[in-house]
């Protein structure tokens, strides 16, 4: 019975040796990385409010930096104003025309009487009641009221075509105007900088009440849900491994052993290149190396920068 408890022992002992001294295999490891964006203003001005926080959680299209629009409401109230003034310096040809109009109508009537005077005179000139001369002199009124009304409808054609193209002239102006309002209007939605995309406001690279410029970074943010894990393989690695391939990621989880996550591999490099200072691979004499770069669920844990070991 001792004997067989000894030999139990000794394969125990041997076993635990064994883990102790053992490592855990991986093919390569590297480091996480995340698509991260800076955010930059696009006006000038002074930073008017600016709250959020290094290590915030930002939604997207969340205004995050209000910028000081009082400049470009100034400069848009202006335009607005030299379109109102273009609008009351435009001539209104209708009063002119309507009181041609109403002398063409008056001259109208005039003509319907002498027209009926005519018939009149020439029943009687016919039946040797009136004389000739009168017929004769009334005619000569039906001309002349005839002329006056021809005078008075050129009148009205000119004054339509001088006073639109006066009018056309001005309006010509308005069109860049409404241009230039409508730069300013989108200046001015600009002065309320909007989140790009729901993430980790990582770094602020200004403050409320410090001048900003057009282009100038007023933050960091990124999308840690789901973190990058670039790596090296080796040539020899490089036909095992597929796009969209499983691999298992290994970090550690400092307590001296590692946590395991499931990653897919997003992105292989089709190009070589000499094995980085600070990357591992499993053939580490190899001198050229392919990039890749596995997409790893954060479960909250991962951190940009961290090292991870990857398992194919």
């Amino acid at each position: 019975m001792n004997r067989y408890l000894s030999t139990f022992i000794a394969v125990g002992l041997l076993s635990l040796a064994a883990c102790k001294s053992g490592k855990n295999e991986f093919d390569t490891t590297g480091v996480f990385e995340a698509d991260e964006v800076i955010v930059a203003a696009e006006n000038a001005g002074r930073i008017l409010q600016f709250d959020a926080k290094e290590g915030d959680s930002l939604a997207k299209d969340q205004v995050t930096v209000l910028i000081d629009p009082v400049g470009l409401e100034l400069q848009k109230a202006q335009v607005d104003a030299s379109m109102q003034a273009l609008q009351e310096k435009t001539m209104d040809v209708r009063p002119q025309i309507k009181l041609l109009e109403e002398q063409l109508a008056v001259q109208q009537a005039q003509l319907n009487t002498l027209e009926k005077e005519k018939q009149r005179f020439s029943k009687l000139v016919q039946a040797d009641a009136a004389p000739q001369k009168q017929l004769d002199d009334l005619l000569a009124q039906i001309d002349v009221l005839k002329q006056q009304q021809a005078v008075t409808k050129q009148q009205i054609a000119v004054q339509q075509q001088i006073t639109g193209t006066q009018n056309r002239s001005i309006l010509s102006e308005q069109k860049p105007l409404e241009k230039r309002a409508a730069q300013l209007q989108d200046q001015l939605a600009r002065t309320q900088v909007k989140n790009p995309l729901a993430g980790i406001l990582l770094t602020k690279y200004a403050l409320a009440g410090e001048m900003t410029a057009p282009g100038k970074a007023l933050y960091k943010v990124a999308n840690l849900n789901t973190l990058t894990l670039r790596a090296y393989v080796s040539g020899a690695q490089l036909p095992t491994i597929r796009l969209n391939q499983v691999v298992k990621v290994m970090t550690d989880n400092g307590k001296g052993g590692y946590e395991t996550h499931q990653g897919v591999i997003s992105w292989i490099s089709d190009k070589a290149e000499f094995t980085p200072k600070t990357i591992q691979t499993k053939d580490e004499r190899a001198n050229l190396v392919y990039a890749i770069k596995v997409q790893v669920k954060n479960n909250g844990y991962l951190k940009i920068g961290m090292y991870g070991e990857c398992q194919f």
